[in-house]
């Protein structure tokens, strides 16, 4: 489909999809989740895009929230299908089987947070600022912020963050485990996109294994984490990659992935 919220690009495998909004902050609303959701569809089903690149267009905000002139008069079954309709995206952003960064330019607020939140990694430029801060217009999260700050940064810092809707800046998000890494402005791009092409580098079945393994094992008991790994693991062991790789360690060359 056409995107009128979205810039969508793809080299050397990696699709770079920019919210564009800038005179709105970049701000979620109803059109921007759609378009979000189809870009996420795109990128599972698509053998060509093998990573994504997740950012806000403009220096001031990744995403400063959900577009409250939107949200404002919502009825409560109204307000339970938009959080619905940005979850069922962020969960398919999150189960794309692809690495996704997040490069997040400036202000990740509320539902920007939660996006930053649905990709695998975040890369935070030193301007950047994360916060929660719903409880300050009497609602709550709507798009995961409950789940998975708690799942990044602990029970008592993500309740801390949720029930005071305070902001926090990039090298406080660093510090507590909400981003990965901290980098200049001026090189947010360049930075995430070379960790991409560092990830790149590997196995493309085995970076998938990894991100799936993960997000079924944080909801399961540890034997049967254990289980699922072994399993995978199995698996893998009988691919063409897993052949190619050990080979090229063995002949200390770079090994020449097919995802095969």
């Amino acid at each position: 489909m056409p995107y009128s919220t979205l810039l969508f690009d793809l080299a050397d495998g990696i699709a770079t999809i920019t919210i564009n909004r800038p005179d709105k902050l970049n701000a979620l609303n109803a059109t921007v989740i759609a378009e979000l959701d189809d870009a996420a569809q795109r990128v599972a089903r698509e053998p060509d895009i093998r990573a994504v690149l997740l950012t806000g267009a403009g220096t001031k905000a990744f995403v400063a929230g959900a577009d409250i002139g939107e949200i404002g008069g919502q009825s409560a079954e109204e307000g339970q299908a938009r959080a619905r309709a940005g979850q069922r995206m962020m969960r398919r952003l999150e189960r794309c089987g692809k690495p996704v960064v997040a490069a997040v330019n400036g202000f990740a607020l509320g539902g920007g947070c939660e996006l930053a939140m649905a990709c695998h990694l975040r890369v935070a430029s030193d301007s950047a600022r994360f916060g929660q801060p719903e409880v300050k217009l009497g609602i709550g999260p709507g798009y995961g912020g409950t789940v998975r700050l708690p799942r990044l940064v602990g029970r008592g810092r993500a309740l801390e963050l949720l029930l005071t809707g305070a902001m926090i800046d990039a090298h406080e998000a660093w510090r507590i485990g909400l981003v990965n890494r901290v980098v200049p402005a001026d090189r947010l791009v360049a930075e995430s996109t070379d960790l991409l092409r560092a990830i790149l580098e590997n196995g493309p079945l085995a970076l998938r294994a990894c991100l799936e393994l993960v997000d079924a094992g944080l909801d399961l008991g540890v034997d049967q984490a254990l289980g699922l790994e072994a399993g995978r693991f199995g698996l893998l062991s009988e691919t063409a990659d897993m052949r190619e790789g050990t080979r090229a360690f063995l002949e200390k060359r770079k090994p020449q992935f097919t995802g095969a």
